[in-house]
């Protein structure tokens, strides 16, 4: 680890020394207020010097960057360029100065621990620190060791060199609390790509990467409380999991490692893995749909992220569902800019198009219009139908129509198979040359037929979406 400056903090004299009516903060020049410094971060200036980039940063880099000018400082283990923020800074530079090119963690700690850096140095992050990990006397792991930074994950032979880098990860303590730090290399991480799962005192979290998958795998080396809290910084491109330990007691290692730990793998590769959920009910939908709702245990972190998936098993006579990690290749980022979606579902296909078209109605601000073509047998077969009528009357955007392949004599509405007809009058675009996309599930059939259509119909491959029934 990184030698902490041994000067007092803030220093002897500073206007940031607790005094007897509280801390002093340092005049600021005209224009340099905190809002400004919002603001400032807000431009889409580059604040790092490095265009974007998230570089590993070695002690010996670190300590070139020591200027006012030129101010590198260590946090937690990650590196920000403060030069940009010394003249916004309420205790004045000459306190930033005290770290200048160093891990200043703990001098931070004893005056700003209340304070959330990460989001206020957001924009002057430079990366993480390539710290070389000790290894400690009781704790072995064969040739590597579980306690502070790691070496950088071992890539498998599978992994194809033009796939992402490689994640790593870190731990810290306090008196109550381990937080295990995921350095995922990636921007905009979020918590629908991390799964964490806290069994017996065993740690499995999977973090998805695009289409690789990054475990870490541990025996804790103390218990823990089953409750824990998982955060993503996603401009940071980093996953937090805070542990509570069941004794304030200091840990020597995190623990050992598991099958597959820290390893990173292509995503189709890692297998299912799944946990035990309590079945709260279930409701009729149709003749032949049920509704499940389950409960996750309280030591699972899951989100089932927009156009993904889960699989179920089910054991006749109990009282508890198997559910596996979240499953499929779908990417919100598909969406971006899109101003008129279709999706075309059949039967239960019309799964996957619920979360979607909830996301495209509450987060799509270029959306125009969304438009839902769904092919049952009968009128009895269609799930929610009262709900999306509902909704086609509430939101102006959305538009669904109902294609029945074998209708009752009553049924007035459009009836038959995906075919050249349906689809050409239903892919209407609100804008001649508007952006669109379209989804589409169902029986394998019925999908292979409407993707070779929207070919036809002169749609791109980027433009579809076929979902696995």
């Amino acid at each position: 680890m990184l030698n902490v400056p041994s000067q007092a903090f803030p220093a002897p004299g500073s206007q940031q020394r607790v005094a007897s009516q509280g801390r002093s903060k340092v005049p600021l020049k005209q224009g340099r207020s905190l809002m400004d410094w919002i603001r400032l971060t807000r431009s889409g200036k580059d604040l790092t010097g490095l265009k974007g980039r998230l570089i590993d940063v070695t002690e010996e880099e670190l300590k070139t960057h020591n200027r006012k000018d030129d101010c590198w400082i260590c946090i937690r283990g990650l590196v920000y360029n403060v030069s940009p923020y010394m003249e916004y800074h309420p205790g004045g530079e000459d306190e930033l100065m005290r770290a200048a090119g160093a891990d200043g963690t703990d001098l931070f700690n004893e005056v700003h621990r209340w304070v959330n850096y990460e989001s206020m140095l957001k924009e002057c992050l430079v990366g993480r620190m390539a710290m070389k990990p000790a290894v400690p006397k009781d704790c072995h792991e064969g040739k590597r060791v579980l306690n502070g930074m790691l070496p950088k994950s071992q890539v498998t032979d599978t992994l194809l060199k033009e796939g992402p880098s490689s994640p790593s990860y870190d731990w810290f303590q306090t008196e109550s609390s381990v937080t295990i730090v995921i350095y995922t290399k990636q921007k905009n991480i979020n918590l629908d790509s991390v799964v964490v799962d806290l069994q017996d005192d065993t740690l499995r979290a999977e973090a998805v990467i695009k289409d690789h998958s990054y475990l870490i795998h541990i025996g804790l080396s103390h218990e823990v409380q089953e409750n824990f809290f998982v955060r993503a910084i996603e401009n940071v491109g980093k996953v937090d999991i805070v542990l509570q330990k069941k004794e304030n007691i200091s840990w020597k290692c995190l623990g050992h490692p598991l099958e597959k730990h820290d390893s990173f793998i292509p995503k189709k590769d890692a297998g299912l893995y799944y946990r035990k959920c309590q079945l709260i009910s279930k409701e009729d939908v149709t003749h032949d749909t049920r509704l499940f709702c389950l409960m996750l245990p309280p030591s699972t972190h899951l989100q089932v992220p927009v156009g993904q998936h889960v699989y179920l098993k089910l054991s006749v006579t109990g009282d508890f569902v198997s559910v596996s990690s979240p499953e499929g290749n779908f990417e919100v980022s598909k969406l971006q800019d899109v101003e008129d979606l279709f999706l075309l579902a059949a039967g239960t296909g019309f799964t996957p198009m619920v979360n979607v078209l909830n996301y495209a109605l509450t987060s799509m601000s270029s959306l125009r219009k969304v438009k839902l073509m769904f092919f049952n047998k009968t009128e009895d077969d269609i799930i929610w139908r009262c709900q999306l009528e509902k909704l086609a009357l509430k939101d102006k955007r959305f538009d669904v129509e109902f294609v029945l392949s074998a209708p009752s004599s009553e049924w007035n509405g459009k009836q038959g198979h995906v075919s050249p007809a349906l689809l050409s009058e239903f892919l209407q675009r609100s804008l001649e040359n508007s952006r669109v996309f379209l989804c589409i599930c169902g029986p394998t059939p019925f999908t292979d037929e409407g993707i070779r259509l929207l070919h036809d119909l002169n749609f791109s491959t980027d433009e579809i979406h076929g979902f696995t029934a």
